[in-house]
């Protein structure tokens, strides 16, 4: 089945459209009381918000839904300390490795460890980076992503890679790849499918346009089991290659290792 290019969906999801809230980031003292406007229910929390989310099928919110919604999710960004990727030392004039929250990060892109569906993780409370990111982007990035995989017909092949807008994230876009599953052995394959998802990432943001900056997350190292050494090595060699291929096409290419264990692979494949 023939899979979507740029230029197939661009137009469908507004790509190119700047995100505009419905209201202003609200303070935190009225954050309980837009709980309860979008819920519906004084009783609910936070948590219990998120979780509704989480479980909700990708669609557009009534206005009466949205304007607090967004009004929520743009106080709780005003109040996340965010990182400018721009501001990060080098490893080699190009590439950064850091360590934190990949959604705390002000770059032109982040990375999404997707699925196949491209849908995002449907399991509350659940730390995978994929659920992370549509958390703190809101509702409307499973309804993109669900407008491409509907125009698509056909679930995301490994190692490819969409774009949509960021939303309520500090990144513009965000560009979701689906990385092997490594269940046993590590194959030639695997690494070859992993390489894959980088550089379609990376062909993807050269292809947007005004992506100068793009941050990866650990792909297919979670839940899909590729080992981190080799993970790091590709993802290292990779982006060399194609940085080399493509000079002077992005400013930053930052390498997000979530845990300790991630940082100290990816230093030592350094």
């Amino acid at each position: 089945m023939p899979t979507l290019v740029l230029d197939d969906y661009r137009q469908l999801i507004d790509l190119d459209r700047p995100f505009r809230p419905t209201a202003d980031p609200a303070p935190p003292e009225r954050f309980e009381e837009l709980i309860a406007e979008i819920t519906g229910d004084r009783t609910r929390d936070r948590q219990t918000l998120r979780s509704m989310l989480t479980v909700r099928e990708p669609g557009a919110l009534m206005p009466s839904g949205q304007r607090p919604l967004d009004a929520l999710l743009g106080g709780e960004r005003s109040l996340r300390p965010t990182v400018d990727v721009r501001t990060l030392p080098t490893a080699d004039g190009t590439r950064v490795l850091w360590r934190g929250d990949i959604t705390t990060l002000r770059a032109d892109a982040i990375v999404n460890a997707a699925n196949s569906a491209l849908l995002g993780c449907f399991q509350p409370s659940h730390r995978c980076v994929d659920n992370v990111i549509h958390a703190v982007a809101g509702p409307r990035l499973r309804e993109d992503c669900h407008t491409i995989m509907s125009a698509q017909g056909g679930p995301e092949p490994t190692g490819g890679a969409k774009v949509t807008r960021g939303y309520h994230l500090p990144a513009r876009y965000v560009l979701h790849t689906v990385g092997p599953i490594v269940d046993g052995s590590l194959s030639a394959g695997h690494a070859a499918a992993l390489a894959s998802s980088y550089r379609s990432c990376l062909d993807l943001a050269a292809e947007v346009g005004d992506i100068r900056t793009v941050a990866f997350c650990s792909i297919s190292t979670g839940l899909f089991g590729f080992p981190k050494a080799p993970a790091a090595r590709i993802a290292l060699d990779t982006t060399a290659a194609w940085l080399d291929e493509h000079p002077g096409v992005l400013d930053r290419v930052v390498f997000d290792a979530f845990s300790p264990d991630d940082l100290a692979v990816y230093e030592e494949a350094l």
